[in-house]
């Protein structure tokens, strides 16, 4: 699909007869519209992303670029619109990027990442920069890797006190097909759908519980419909933000430098975010009333999800699964 045009020409005549005067026509000033989606509140870690990455961009460009946040409600749908060219760029979670770009999907597999530490660590790297290559081929620009956070398991009346009590549980996975693999190793019946709809469907019991980072549970009040959060941390969930690529390459040089120097600006702010959400957001949802317990052996989630590894290696490459696993900062 031919990406619409982006450069709008705003005439001293259009202003004043958006103002209901008129006046001659002095000049013209040339304005690059770029609209960037996330599914979060404001006051979120994507929030904070967003904000970071338009004053970035709009102060480097002293204008030129006007960058417009959007909240959407389907991660996915804003991938496919980005990649279609009826939005600019899309910031969010990276478990909807494996439909687009299924390379990606190693990054999902669980107890992949011991630490923030690491798994920042291998996303700052070459390998991060290579799945970021990726991109380009289905019509899309990786732009930056940005984070949700370590994933943990919550759920209403029923209690987990060892990975076999999740069995037969109906836990609500997004709708990434390396997450449902995982799930369904431990026996557990995952149950994917839309973010949006997750409320809902833990209000009515249509599942039994969700997994998500901090960040994600407490910016979204998850903990109103959960009465347990267990921190199983099984999970690094990355995010990502992204353009249309025939619109990125549209740019100008300096264009492309306010966008990857806004990049720059939204990875900061994300991580700093996630950081305080996690050392802060445990003790606020267990003062909202949450019971938080601490998973002292993950090594018997671990083992639970292990019968899905043989695929993992299959579908990823055991060399590159490795490689990940054994990455050490320089």
């Amino acid at each position: 699909m031919k990406h619409r045009t982006l450069t709008r020409i705003t005439t001293l005549a259009s202003l004043t007869l958006a103002a209901g005067l008129t006046a001659g026509i002095s000049g013209a000033v040339a304005q690059t519209t770029l609209t960037v989606t996330h599914s979060s509140p404001a006051d979120s870690h994507f929030g904070v992303a967003a904000i970071a990455f338009k004053d970035a961009i709009e102060k480097e460009t002293d204008g030129g670029i006007n960058v417009v946040i959007q909240r959407v409600d389907n991660e996915r749908e804003a991938i496919e619109s980005t990649q279609l060219g009826a939005q600019e760029c899309a910031m969010g979670s990276a478990g909807p990027l494996g439909n687009f770009i299924p390379e990606t999907r190693v990054l999902d597999v669980p107890f992949l990442f011991d630490s923030y530490a690491h798994a920042r660590g291998v996303l700052d790297s070459e390998i991060g920069d290579e799945l970021l290559a990726k991109f380009d081929a289905r019509g899309l620009k990786g732009v930056a890797w940005l984070e949700n956070g370590f994933r943990n398991l919550t759920t209403g009346s029923k209690t987990v006190s060892g990975p076999e009590d999740m069995r037969g549980m109906k836990i609500r996975t997004m709708e990434n097909e390396v997450h449902m693999k995982a799930w369904q190793a431990a026996g557990v019946l995952p149950t994917p759908m839309a973010f949006s709809e997750l409320p809902s469907a833990l209000q009515q019991g249509t599942v039994d519980g969700q997994e998500n980072p901090i960040p994600v549970i407490l910016s979204n009040n998850l903990d109103m419909m959960q009465k347990h959060l267990y921190l199983t941390r099984h999970v690094y969930s990355p995010g990502i933000l992204l353009c249309n690529l025939d619109f990125f390459e549209g740019l100008d040089d300096a264009g492309r430098k306010a966008v990857q120097d806004g990049a720059k600006a939204a990875v900061v702010a994300n991580r700093t975010r996630v950081e305080q959400d996690e050392t802060q957001g445990i003790e606020t949802l267990r003062g909202r009333g949450i019971e938080v317990v601490e998973i002292t052996n993950r090594d018997a989630f671990r083992d639970a999800m292990s019968g899905a590894n043989a695929d993992f290696e299959a579908q990823f490459g055991a060399d590159l699964l490795k490689r990940i696993r054994d990455w050490k900062a320089q």
